[in-house]
Formats: C-alpha cells, sequence, structure tokens
C-alpha cells in the first residue's frame, strides 16, 4: 500500500498550544511525573467549575436534547444572544443574523472557509490566538501579520495594518481582549480599525471570547457598536466567561453593512446546515449563563480569585532578571519577554521543552502565536495559588541556571 499523506491544505496549519512539547508532557505524565500545566486556558481542571445554575438548566432540559435544531441554534438560546447584542450596543441584530456552533473555533474555521479564495489574505495580529492563522491557511487563504506593538501595551499598529493591505485582502481579524497578551483596545484604536476597514471594504472579525474577563474596573467596547456602515462578524462563547470549556457553545453574529454580503452570509448559512446544528446540550446552557449571576464578575474583582492569580504571576515573573510583562489588562494569560542579551534563546520551542525536562512546568513558546522573535513565551495562570507559586519559582530556577550557562 503506498503511503497515506495529510492533506496540502494542512502543510501551513500549525497549532502548537497542543503540539510536540504537550506529547512530550504526556509522556513524562504516564511515566508518573507530575506537571504543572501552564498552556491551556481551559478553567476547569483547575477548580473553576461552571456555575451551578447553568449545569442544573442542562440537567433539567436534556429530555429536550436528543433531535436536531435549526441550524443556526435554539430559538431561545439565539434570542438570549440577540438581547446580549444589544445589551453590548451592536444595532440591527436579529435573531437570523446570528449561528450557533461546536465553539468558537468551528464558526472561525466555518467564516473563514465561507469566505476566502485561494490567495485571498486576512490581516491577522502578531502574536494571535494561532487557530486564526490555521483557519485562513486551511481555506486556501494567506494570513498576513500586523503588528501588535508591545512598548504601546500591545495595541493593534495602526500604520501597519494599512501598509500590509493588498488588492487581496478581504478582511481583518482583532482579538479583544488579546489572546496570548491579555491587552485590552481602548476606543479610539477600534475606531481606527474601523476606518481602514471602511476605506479598503474590508470584513472585520471580532473574537471577543474574554469580554467579561475584566480586571482593574476595565471595560469592554464591542468594535460591532461603533459602526453601522461596514461588516462585522463577532465571536464569542461560554467557555470562558462561563468556564465552559466543554459544553462547546459559541456563537456567531453578523452586523453592521449586511446588504453587500448577501452571498456571504448565504455562504455562512449553508455552511451551518451542512453540518445539521450544533450540539444541544451546550445551546440548553445559553439563556441562563447570558440571563442569570454573572459570578465571573466575583473572579476578576481585585478580592477575585482570578485577579489574586494574575497579580501573584505577574509580579513573581517581573522580579526575575531580564523579564518584563505588559500587565494583562483581561483574559486568562501573561506574554512575558526575555531579554536577548541575558537569554540567547535560538529555538524557543527547544526552551519550552528544556524547561519542560527539567523542571515539569508546561508553557507555549511564544512563535506557537506567531511572534516572529523567539524571546517570548505565554503563561496561564489558572492554577491555584500554591501551584501558581511553584511554577513561577521552578520558572525562575530554570532561567537562573540558563543565565549563567549563557553568561559571557
Amino acid at each position: 500500500m503506498q503511503p497515506v499523506n495529510k492533506s496540502n491544505k494542512l502543510s501551513n496549519v500549525c497549532y502548537d498550544i497542543r503540539g510536540p512539547v504537550l506529547q512530550r508532557a504526556r509522556q513524562m505524565e504516564e511515566d508518573g511525573q507530575r506537571i504543572i500545566k501552564l498552556n491551556i486556558g481551559n478553567p476547569m481542571p483547575f477548580g473553576f467549575n461552571a456555575p451551578e445554575e447553568i449545569v442544573q438548566d442542562v440537567i433539567h432540559n436534556m429530555d429536550q436534547a436528543s433531535g436536531y435544531t435549526d441550524s443556526k441554534g435554539l430559538f431561545a438560546a439565539r434570542k438570549a444572544i440577540m438581547h446580549y447584542t444589544q445589551q453590548k450596543n451592536i444595532e440591527g441584530v436579529t435573531i437570523d443574523d446570528i449561528i450557533i456552533g461546536n465553539g468558537v473555533s468551528e464558526l472561525i474555521v466555518m467564516a473563514m472557509q465561507g469566505l476566502l479564495n485561494n490567495g485571498d489574505q486576512v490581516l491577522i495580529p502578531m502574536p494571535d490566538y494561532p487557530l486564526w492563522t490555521a483557519a485562513v491557511n486551511l481555506a486556501g487563504g494567506s494570513a498576513r501579520h500586523y503588528i501588535c506593538d508591545e512598548k504601546s501595551g500591545w495595541l493593534p499598529d495602526l500604520k501597519d495594518i494599512e501598509n500590509k493591505i493588498t488588492a487581496n485582502t478581504k478582511g481583518i481579524v482583532i482579538i479583544n481582549p488579546n489572546n496570548p497578551t491579555g491587552a485590552l483596545y481602548p476606543q479610539e484604536i477600534l475606531e481606527g480599525i474601523i476606518e481602514i476597514a471602511r476605506h479598503h471594504g474590508l470584513v472585520i472579525f471580532a473574537d471577543e471570547i474574554y469580554d467579561k474577563v475584566l480586571y482593574d474596573g476595565n471595560t469592554h467596547t464591542s468594535i460591532a457598536s461603533l459602526a453601522d456602515d461596514v461588516l462585522f462578524v463577532t465571536f464569542n462563547g461560554l467557555s470562558k466567561n462561563y468556564r465552559a470549556c466543554g459544553y462547546r457553545s459559541g456563537w456567531m453574529i453578523i452586523s453592521g453593512d449586511k446588504k453587500p454580503a448577501k452571498d456571504y452570509i448565504e455562504g455562512l448559512n449553508m455552511l451551518a446546515s451542512m453540518r445539521l446544528c450544533a450540539n444541544v446540550p451546550g445551546q440548553l446552557a445559553i439563556q441562563t449563563a447570558l440571563g442569570g449571576y454573572q459570578s465571573i464578575n466575583d473572579l476578576v474583582a481585585p478580592s477575585g480569585r482570578l485577579c489574586k492569580q494574575r497579580d501573584l504571576a505577574y509580579d513573581m515573573l517581573t522580579a526575575l532578571p531580564g523579564v518584563s510583562c505588559v500587565k494583562p489588562q483581561a483574559a486568562m494569560y501573561l506574554f512575558p519577554r526575555l531579554d536577548p542579551k541575558i537569554y540567547p534563546i535560538q529555538d524557543d520551542q527547544q526552551f519550552i521543552l528544556d524547561l519542560l525536562l527539567e523542571e515539569k512546568v508546561l508553557l507555549v513558546q511564544g512563535t506557537g502565536f506567531n511572534w516572529p522573535s523567539p524571546d517570548h513565551f505565554r503563561v496561564v495562570f489558572l492554577p491555584n495559588v500554591d501551584d501558581l507559586t511553584e511554577a513561577m519559582t521552578r520558572i525562575g530556577r530554570y532561567l537562573d541556571g540558563y543565565r549563567k550557562k549563557h553568561a559571557k
């Protein structure tokens, strides 16, 4: 039998968050070693459970979950999402403008498959959540990465966005609040992106999955609330705000200037129909989640567990020689920088692997988020204070040994 090879479509597809270093960590766990995992933003294993009222509502309604729903999703769930768009001041959204999916991940792939022809380009932030780049490449498109400037708090560089637009550019992706940096974009940046999209006729894709995970009294502005003459596709879901990653319940909202996008919207509806519907138990959680008590507010308050863990991880990391970090305003991550003069890293994946082998702490290297230089890594600060303290201590010990080994 001839070798069975993967499709050429996968040649430029990469997702290092679950890449080879994670595979090595799993082997170590099978050998009985305990790994402190700071690689994936999955709240439940760290004791952040979905709110009990959501769990009970799903259980209570499970007898309704055995049949297909409308391909766009349950009416009651979409109506709750529509009401949420009104709270976010996004105008003109009807129930038919909402598609529920098996998490935002499925919908990102769907949105790119429905839009892109071979050779089309999409502007994606750098660093990014790598699924966006993978989805563009899988759809036959090309990701062009625009700079988010660490010196300005990881805000998008509007001039760089403008400079990277070509005749083949179809859309701009923003991740706000941002993964992996924890940045939160102010209104003037959002308005600048809208103006660029307006001038060049581009679709704005807004990943807002962390829009309630906000610290220090910050508030989130949905970019789709700022204009009605640009086409917006906004993504959100239950995974992060409601600690319900495994429910795989996300949604995509189409708003703004929808008339020129009639054909694209028909394509999205076709793709939604092809997968029949999103999983129904997850859909049953949406109405209760959006309309119930927002327990995330307790977790991100100054006395809340998430806020305390953010502060602990930030303080311990930035106390290390040659380590700097923009303090995250949102989300569940830090994206610290290692001074290349002190840490002359050539291969950051090998650097992260060596850290795993020596200290049994699992991170993801910066290049896994399409950052071009091997001088960053992402830290998930979800573990409890004791485990997080131990992880930061181990990272510090590893970096101390690395500095001494490479001292000139």
